[in-house]
């Protein structure tokens, strides 16, 4: 006679039983599909854009509007980010990484504008192709007054210069005015500047920016 100890009686009987079939899902949970995350921020578009058109160095002044797209860049193995003392620096930059064979795109704030000016004669005489990336300051709930003068004048100043420039004031028509501007700047040599109009990002809050604990490097 063949003797089960204790200790197997349990396994023995589990191993007997029938499994129970699962509990029905409600109808409401069986038909809730699973979602991807889908990322809404103009940047996560803007991105694969430039890597499409083969801009392979990336000129900026750190800045809080750009900070999305900066981080793409600098994730990308496949761009140099070189970050500038001063905006026009990157004038020079892009003109040389052309002459080199690369092409470029340079991310600056509407305050920096007016440090390129003088700067901007060499893609304009040379037929130099150039993208600039401008996101706004002083026109839209702005709280800093020197941002002022500079925000409302950036468009015409750039134009009065020889710039082509295209506006985005909602973060949906961002893709397409880059894209109109990567066509612009590199299929007829000029350069071309995207604004970026401060409704994308959002008009800054003083009281937020004066707090201890608060990022002020905006």
């Amino acid at each position: 006679m063949t003797t089960v100890s204790k200790a197997a009686k349990p396994a023995a009987r589990a191993a007997g039983r029938r499994p129970r079939a699962a509990a029905p899902r409600s109808a409401a949970t069986a038909a809730k599909p699973v979602m991807p995350a889908v990322s809404s921020h103009w940047a996560d578009q803007v991105h694969p854009m430039l890597v499409e058109a083969g801009i392979r160095q990336v000129g900026l002044v750190p800045d809080a509007g750009h900070s999305r797209l900066i981080q793409l860049c600098e994730a990308d193995r496949s761009m140099r980010i070189v970050r500038l003392t001063t905006e026009e620096e990157g004038v020079g930059l892009l003109a040389g990484a052309w002459l080199g064979g690369e092409k470029g795109v340079l991310l600056m704030q509407s305050s920096g504008v007016g440090n390129c000016i003088n700067m901007l004669s060499l893609p304009v005489a040379a037929s130099m192709p150039l993208l600039i990336l401008v996101t706004m300051r002083g026109d839209h709930g702005e709280f800093n007054a020197a941002q002022v003068p500079m925000g409302d004048s950036t468009q015409a100043v750039l134009e009065a210069v020889g710039v082509l420039v295209k506006r985005a004031d909602s973060a949906a028509d961002v893709p397409e005015m880059v894209s109109s501007g990567l066509r612009l700047a590199f299929n007829t040599f000029r350069p071309v500047a995207v604004l970026i109009g401060q409704r994308v990002s959002g008009a800054k809050d003083f009281r937020k920016l004066t707090k201890p604990t608060g990022d002020i490097n905006e």
